[in-house]
């Protein structure tokens, strides 16, 4: 069970290796929204997102407990940066598989902190046969994506930050999180339960990966009817762990379609000056295609990450 003295050994745990990331706000885009938008700027994060944090909380942990002399998992990019990075703080070796899709500008970054790169094709099942390959040549330790509590416990950070920096008797009326696995949006879930039980937590999800609002419907782990999104980092299915906490804690799953997520990207590029990657612009797509449903209110929203391959540019 994560607790919120989880939540917050893992921020004292992670503190010295992150930035404690700004919340920014842009008068044209509340205008637009009808509403107070905070967006949490974790594409300003070491590693270019809020992955660093769940990826550090666990990778420290296994380093201090002598778990494996190795680390491995599977990522289509931020994850993986935030393992091979962690990695590198604690001196341990890094095996990341990667689908052979992933941005280049992730695979690059990836082998820049000292890890190596092992392709596969985009499917879950061989991203999970190259992992179990590694473990059994190297004896490296799994630090899964998002199906890990120390990983969600970290992730919780970046929604402690930001509940901390409203303000005491300032509480959002809604903290929105992208949904792809679920680490993020179950840590966003679990901290605003504990430290803002009145804030709703919504979660944005691609039309183009639409499996978590199936589950989150049905109560078991779906499928996606289909695979096609620009946000190439929410094309993974959930887990029963994060299903069980999302269904607990999250009060809705809206999703958008591409065209709403590159017009939101855009906005954010264009009015805050600030270089986000598609899933980032999720939540935001979410606020301005349901405006009547959050028009008024207090909204945080997390920006996830910035590392958007400038030669794929989709405007």
């Amino acid at each position: 069970m994560i607790t919120f003295d989880t939540i917050q050994d893992a921020h004292d745990r992670i503190r010295p290796y992150i930035h404690r990331t700004s919340v920014l706000t842009n008068q044209t885009i509340n205008d637009r929204a009808g509403a107070e938008l905070f967006f949490k700027c974790e594409n300003f994060q070491k590693i270019g997102a809020f992955k660093a944090r769940g990826g550090l909380n666990a990778v420290l942990q296994v380093a201090q407990n002598k778990e494996g002399v190795a680390i491995t998992t599977h990522s289509s990019g931020n994850h993986a940066q935030a393992v091979a990075f962690a990695a590198r703080q604690v001196g341990m070796p890094a095996y990341i598989v990667m689908p052979r899709t992933a941005p280049k500008v992730k695979k690059d970054a990836v082998l820049g902190y000292g890890a190596e790169v092992i392709e596969c094709e985009p499917t879950l099942d061989a991203r999970e046969a190259g992992v179990r390959e590694v473990m059994a040549r190297t004896g490296a330790v799994l630090v899964h994506p998002f199906d890990d509590d120390r990983v969600i416990a970290g992730q919780a950070t970046a929604a402690k930050e930001l509940i901390e920096d409203a303000g005491e008797g300032h509480p959002f009326d809604v903290i929105l999180a992208p949904v792809g696995g679920g680490g993020l949006l179950s840590g966003t879930a679990l901290v605003t339960h504990y430290m803002s039980p009145i804030t709703r937590v919504i979660a944005g999800e691609p039309e183009g990966a639409a499996d978590a609002i199936l589950s989150f419907r049905s109560g078991r782990v779906e499928k996606a009817p289909y695979i096609n999104t620009i946000a190439d980092g929410l094309m993974t299915s959930l887990s029963e762990r994060t299903l069980s906490i999302i269904r607990a804690h999250v009060t809705d799953i809206l999703t958008v379609s591409d065209a709403e997520i590159v017009a939101a990207m855009r906005l954010i590029w264009e009015r805050m000056k600030i270089i986000i990657e598609p899933s980032c612009a999720v939540p935001l797509a979410v606020v301005l295609k349901h405006k009547d449903q959050f028009a008024g209110q207090k909204i945080g929203l997390i920006l996830t990450g910035g590392n958007v391959d400038l030669g794929k540019l989709p405007f």
